[in-house]
């Protein structure tokens, strides 16, 4: 749990940052232009070598951020 914990701390926002859009810690880049870019088929790999700045753990931030939020998404039933 400490290590989740670390990871999210990656991911901040700012307003006055990208109009307050999550981020890498340190950086202007997205968590959702990281996993767009991953979405895409490319690799870790050629993320990391087009964004230097960043780091396996940067993405593995990403992707544990994407997933808290998406476990806070409260499902509404569909119409009957």
């Amino acid at each position: 749990m400490l290590r989740h914990m670390e990871l999210l701390a990656r991911i901040t926002t700012d307003p006055e940052v990208r109009f307050g859009k999550p981020c890498v810690r340190g950086t202007r880049i997205t968590v959702g232009e990281v996993l767009g870019f991953l979405a895409t088929g490319r690799s870790e790999a050629e993320l990391l070598a087009e964004f230097p700045q960043l780091t396996h753990d940067d993405v593995l931030a990403c992707f544990g951020f994407a997933a808290e939020r998406e476990r806070r998404v409260q499902s509404i039933p569909a119409a009957s």
